[in-house]
């Protein structure tokens, strides 16, 4: 064996031969690398929304934030790091190889040109439809008329963040992954320092506080340009705008490849926007409850589902670069197992634990979030936890059509997924009862999801003989058993810890985090001899990927 990997068996059942080292890349640990400086921008993530929750609750312009935010957020998804890295980076890479860095450069220039130009246009357009809409109809009393002046202010990120993305690519596509994926920890710092300290100093009024956030939120976007700047520069490559994009045969070529993406990723994300305003029509206190569970959930998927796609979409595009399928079929089918190792065990503390994770994070003395809100946030925690598998799964196989430069597939596939989601949401909202709703609306993603990486892994299989459920299958049995013990003891110990700490009359603060670190600290115990036992090839296969060695170190 080679590079530490686990023979599986191809589709006709003969043994599968490692591809040679120089193919096969440690993923896990990029990955890893990735996720450390992701953790630390979603870890601060999680104390702004800590914060949020302590300032505004599950108010109703707490809600309408999380609606005009996810605006600017859509073009971000649909212009920026979503579809336009997935089409700029094998186009890219394969220019810098093939024509060298001064035609990359200016493939670069073309392309931050063409975002500012379109991206300006539809910002302008946006703020003005937003003024239009708020001065002739909704009435100022509508809870809807709350979320346009927030999006008139928040519009102008659209191209901000998309340039921070098209930044994040380069630097992704030269194995610089660690600038990168800081950057939005600027974000939350930003978001912080505003709520501790700018809020403060106004009056006592949520209305002007939120629009001081959302002008936080712009000035974030520039810092998280800024930012990259150097590390770009040290790389040789000049983020310019170049406005001569016509007649460009590159230019062309990713705009074929990201039509598809757009249209799929824009229809997906238009169901993000239907679904808030399905959340906000349920109850006006739905979309902040489902923000406040959604950043939990994201904390780990930004720890392992992002950061494996982003490591797997520049090694992926370097492999169908060097038409290297057997490297390909090995590194995925090698994330994979690495995904659900790490995955599952997150979904399932996060299930059992709903409660008491979202009653310590968010409930504070003297804050707006108070208990019904944590029942609320609960409930949908609970309910949308298990999806992490399924977003994890889904980040690690799309990227292999996009280096494949097929982007019809998952937008075929897409298409058909959120047409799925949006039938579910609708009888959510009907038929589900009230306090529950929102809770309906999660679980429709998480089946959606779960539907989509079956059919992507299909379409795989087919083209790659990977990703092989005879490999994968057992450490899917092995890993869900552990987990399941994991959560078992998890929840026995901080239920059992958490009323003993009680009998010693601690702040209730402090009693909640002991018991909190007590079962997590178990449950990690009880996951790791469990796995040791079921999947120990795996857990050796990673901790291989993991060890340092001289000469093997990721840039």
């Amino acid at each position: 064996m080679s590079g530490g990997r686990l023979p599986l068996p191809r589709v006709d059942g003969s043994p599968q031969v490692d591809p040679p080292a120089h193919h096969a890349p440690r993923v896990l640990r990029a990955a890893a690398l990735v996720s450390a400086m992701t953790g630390i921008s979603r870890v601060a993530g999680l104390l702004r929304e800590q914060l949020m929750a302590v300032a505004f609750g599950t108010g109703v312009v707490k809600s309408a934030f999380v609606i005009a935010f996810q605006i600017p957020n859509l073009f971000r998804r649909l212009f920026g790091e979503g579809a336009l890295s997935a089409a700029f980076i094998p186009v890219y890479i394969e220019t810098r190889n093939r024509d060298g860095e001064e035609a990359a450069n200016r493939l670069v220039g073309r392309v931050a040109g063409l975002l500012v130009a379109v991206l300006g246009l539809v910002t302008a357009i946006g703020i003005l439809v937003a003024l239009a809409l708020q001065a002739w109809w909704f009435s100022p009393e509508s809870r809807w008329a709350e979320i346009l002046p927030l999006l008139r202010i928040m519009l102008p990120y659209a191209p901000l963040i998309c340039l921070a993305a098209l930044a994040m690519g380069v630097l992704n596509a030269l194995r610089n992954f660690a600038v990168s994926a800081l950057a939005p920890v600027f974000l939350n710092l930003i978001w912080i320092f505003t709520l501790l300290v700018l809020c403060p100093l106004l009056p006592d009024d949520p209305r002007l506080r939120i629009r001081v956030v959302a002008w936080a939120v712009v000035v974030a976007g520039g810092v998280q340009v800024a930012v990259q700047m150097p590390a770009l520069r040290r790389r040789g490559v000049r983020l310019s705008f170049r406005f001569d994009w016509r007649g460009d045969a590159r230019i062309r070529r990713i705009l074929s490849l990201l039509a598809p993406m757009m249209l799929g990723v824009g229809v997906f994300q238009i169901n993000v926007v239907v679904d808030g305003l399905l959340a906000m029509w349920a109850a006006p206190w739905a979309p902040a409850a489902i923000q406040y569970a959604d950043l939990i959930v994201y904390l780990p998927l930004g720890l392992i589902g992002n950061a494996f796609g982003t490591v797997l979409l520049p090694t992926f595009a370097h492999q169908a670069e060097a038409n290297d399928q057997d490297a390909m079929r090995a590194t995925l089918e090698g994330s994979l197992r690495h995904v659900l190792l790490i995955a599952v065990p997150a979904a399932v503390g996060l299930t059992v634990l709903a409660g008491p994770v979202v009653n310590l994070l968010y409930v504070w003395p003297k804050g707006e979030f108070q208990a019904q809100d944590a029942v609320w946030t609960a409930r949908a925690l609970a309910v949308f936890a298990p999806g992490l598998i399924f977003f994890s799964i889904q980040k690690a196989l799309t990227p292999a059509f996009y280096a494949l430069q097929d982007t019809r597939t998952p937008l075929r596939i897409g298409l058909w997924s959120v047409g799925l989601n949006f039938v579910l949401n609708v009888v959510c909202v009907l038929t589900w009862p009230q306090g529950w709703k929102h809770a309906g609306l999660l679980l429709s993603t998480v089946i959606t999801s779960a539907v989509t990486g079956v059919l992507l892994g299909r379409r795989l299989h087919r083209r790659l003989g990977a990703p092989c459920g005879i490999g994968l299958a057992p450490v899917a049995g092995g890993v869900i058993v552990a987990a399941g013990l994991m959560g078992g003891a998890a929840w026995w110990v901080q239920v059992h810890a958490l009323s003993l700490l009680g009998e010693w009359t601690l702040p209730v603060k402090l009693a909640q985090a002991l018991a909190m670190l007590a079962a997590v600290a178990v449950g990690a115990a009880v996951y790791a001899v469990g796995a040791w036992a079921l999947c120990r090839p795996v857990m050796r296969e990673v901790i291989r990927e993991l060890r340092l060695k001289k000469g093997h170190r990721e840039q």
